[in-house]
């Protein structure tokens, strides 16, 4: 493959992961959250009781940057904290009933966004898609700290 095509797909990629994201942003809106939210509640449906810190992680946030987060959707009741057993500086974070009734109504949300955007796109090429976009963030995940450092 050639380094145009290369740059190509990259810049593609970018622009696409852009127009993706302002997409989400716009249908999660209209849905009364956030594409923020919406990751935080999918993760915790699929691990609750995660420490904040845990979380940040999992999430590769910063946890400063996710605390406030937090503290919206414990306000908006669709989380709680909860103190840690072993350990009383550590907090737990669980879904509400108002927090998974969401999040479930959000996977309707998942669905159509899905079907809008691969709309008439072959399986073939989505599975193509897929596994060629797994192979790149897992090249990237290998650069670390160091993005600079290219295999060749």
């Amino acid at each position: 493959m050639s380094l145009d095509l290369k740059r190509q797909l990259i810049a593609q990629l970018v622009e696409s992961s852009r127009l993706l994201r302002n997409y989400i942003d716009h249908r999660a809106k209209g849905r009364g959250t956030t594409r923020a939210q919406w990751i935080v509640l999918f993760r915790l449906r699929q691990q609750e009781g995660l420490s904040q810190v845990d979380l940040a992680d999992v999430l590769e946030l910063q946890p400063i940057s996710l605390v406030r987060l937090l503290d919206r959707l414990v306000e908006h009741g669709l989380l709680e904290r909860r103190p840690d057993p072993k350990d009383r500086r550590t907090n737990r974070l669980f879904l509400t009933r108002a927090g998974r009734q969401l999040v479930d109504d959000l996977d309707s949300l998942r669905d159509a966004i899905a079907i809008d955007v691969l709309h008439d796109i072959p399986d073939a090429a989505i599975e193509t898609s897929l596994e060629t976009l797994k192979d790149v963030k897992e090249r990237i995940k290998g650069f670390g700290d160091s993005p600079d450092i290219a295999v060749k």
